[in-house]
């Protein structure tokens, strides 16, 4: 009987091959959204904050005890699982899957699908994490070490782990294609999408991606300042400003968005209601480890976006920038953007100065802010006001949002340790 079951399934397996293998691969376009980030919950509420310039960075709240020094935090302060993830699945996972699962909802019901009409093989989850579930994680050895390890909880063993949000995404919504996490800290975000194009060419026909964190407690707050780049102000106004001279260091966040990516073709066959714009170029690279003597090469990732979208520095309307907040690292950034495009030569934003360094969720982010941009013709600006520094000659975002048609878009993301990513979306024409 197990081997008739396998051959059976072996059977059903290769007639799904096949059927993705004649069907026509579109585009890789996004027909949904979900946001909940330090500026809002809901995309709508965080668009807004962007184009507001909101600063939604704010003292830390998070921490029992605050006798660290970072001081300030982008935090999603409304934000409670109660209400918004049923009961059960709230205590055996940690708030970064939390916020993983209810922007997951709101990318889905954005995009108006029918999940039962699709063939659950062909249903797929990408997620990028970076921290994983570390307040879930403390609790639990806090337990161990106060009480023993009878009173550790049997979901210790899945909530911490990197792939918990693609997990209970995938169980909830009962989607069981090529499902995978991606752990690349800040750069993670852009990779997922990447992924998720790469699984549609490969069959799926629909993919729910993106990314969150939510890393605020205190063991999460400790193996960030290990890195030595976080700022320590104390006045949230001052604390993250990436590319000025007044950048020391970058503020910490939580939250992200998910996006439904699908076939082009699929999409218009079901009636999709939108389509925010198309993932249409994708390059990575790896810098060299530090005193190696090469130089980085976040410019080798933007090349080959560009090429990939088949586009030149020419049809980019705006740069949406990694902006670390450390001014070596802008420096960096600057020229490489410069050496694509030209002193002062595309406008470059950098929204997340208002919401802190979300990490897996960051790319994300900043890639639905691009897609708005699209759709809105309007580019957020970059909170503060402090003077750009002189090692930075870019055409930064200020002072308020600019008005401009917006038909090609490109993020840029680096991870800690030496990841660079570069995603180029545009509008479907």
């Amino acid at each position: 009987m197990n081997a008739t079951r396998t051959a059976s399934e072996r059977s059903d397996a290769a007639s799904l091959v096949a059927d993705a293998a004649t069907r026509a691969v579109g585009a890789a376009v996004v027909t949904g959204i979900g946001a909940v980030a330090p500026g809002g919950i809901g995309t709508e509420e965080v668009w807004a904050a962007a184009i507001e310039g909101r600063m939604s960075i704010g003292p830390l709240t998070r921490l029992p005890e605050n006798d660290y020094p970072l001081r300030v935090a982008g935090e999603v302060r409304e934000f409670e699982a109660k209400g918004r993830v049923p009961s059960r699945l709230s205590v055996e996972t940690d708030r970064w899957t939390h916020l993983s699962l209810v922007a997951a909802e709101m990318a889905l019901a954005d995009a108006e699908a029918d999940l039962d009409s699709l063939p659950a093989d062909e249903m797929a989850v990408v997620t990028a994490s970076s921290s994983g579930g570390t307040e879930f994680g403390q609790r639990e050895i806090e337990r161990l070490w106060s009480s023993g390890p009878s009173h550790v909880g049997a979901y210790q063993s899945i909530a911490w782990f990197y792939a918990a949000s693609t997990g209970q995404i995938s169980i909830r919504h009962g989607m069981k294609g090529p499902c995978g996490v991606i752990c690349t800290e800040e750069a993670g975000g852009l990779d997922a999408l990447a992924q998720a194009r790469r699984n549609l060419r490969d069959g799926a026909r629909l993919v729910v991606t993106g990314g969150t964190d939510a890393s605020l407690c205190p063991y999460g707050v400790v193996a960030q300042l290990s890195n030595g780049l976080l700022s320590t102000e104390s006045d949230p106004q001052r604390a993250y400003q990436p590319f000025s001279v007044e950048a020391g260091g970058y503020v910490p966040g939580e939250g992200g968005a998910m996006v439904v990516v699908e076939d082009e073709q699929g999409a218009d066959e079901r009636g999709a209601p939108r389509r925010y714009g198309e993932i249409a170029g994708y390059g990575a690279s790896f810098d060299p480890p530090p005193g190696s003597g090469r130089p980085p090469t976040l410019r080798a990732a933007i090349d080959r976006a560009l090429a990939d979208a088949a586009i030149t520095a020419a049809d980019v309307d705006v740069v949406f920038a990694d902006a670390l907040g450390v001014p070596e690292a802008d420096r960096l950034e600057s020229e490489a953007i410069g050496a694509v495009f030209g002193e002062r030569g595309v406008p470059v934003t950098a929204p997340k100065a208002g919401t802190g360094r979300l990490y897996a969720g960051g790319g994300a982010l900043d890639v639905m802010l691009a897609l708005l941009s699209i759709r809105d013709g309007v580019i957020p600006a970059t909170p503060g006001s402090a003077e750009l520094a002189d090692d930075c000659p870019i055409d930064l975002v200020r002072g308020g949002p600019r008005e401009r048609t917006v038909r090609t878009a490109l993020v840029l993301a680096r991870g800690h340790g030496g990841f660079n990513s570069a995603l180029v979306v545009r509008a479907r024409r």
